[in-house]
């Protein structure tokens, strides 16, 4: 989405605007992408072999409370985010919520 592209990935907006042919953001070189787009999935898949181990110790109950309290501090920073720096914090803390709910 364009606005989101331009608060937060404004290089990758203004070489999409530039550049009419190309309509993959793939085509664009960015680590800070690439950094926001793979961390839920890297954090989910980390979290995934701690959560049955909280799981054994702790029961079912306390794995599914701290998935969802995961969930819910990556929404509330993601949908205070400022900069793209909270993004990635809050979809890290997805990720963990992911993990939790993969378990």
């Amino acid at each position: 989405m364009e606005p989101f592209l331009n608060k937060f990935f404004h290089n990758i907006y203004l070489k999409m605007k530039s550049d009419d042919k190309v309509s993959n953001y793939c085509m664009f070189d960015s680590q800070l992408l690439t950094s926001f787009t793979s961390s839920l999935y890297v954090a989910g898949f980390v979290t995934s072999f701690f959560a049955s181990y909280v799981t054994r110790v702790f029961g079912r109950k306390p794995s599914i409370v701290a998935g969802g309290a995961a969930f819910l501090a990556g929404t509330a920073l993601g949908a205070a985010a400022f900069n793209v720096y909270m993004l990635i914090v809050g979809r890290l803390l997805l990720g963990v919520g992911v993990g939790f709910a993969n378990q």
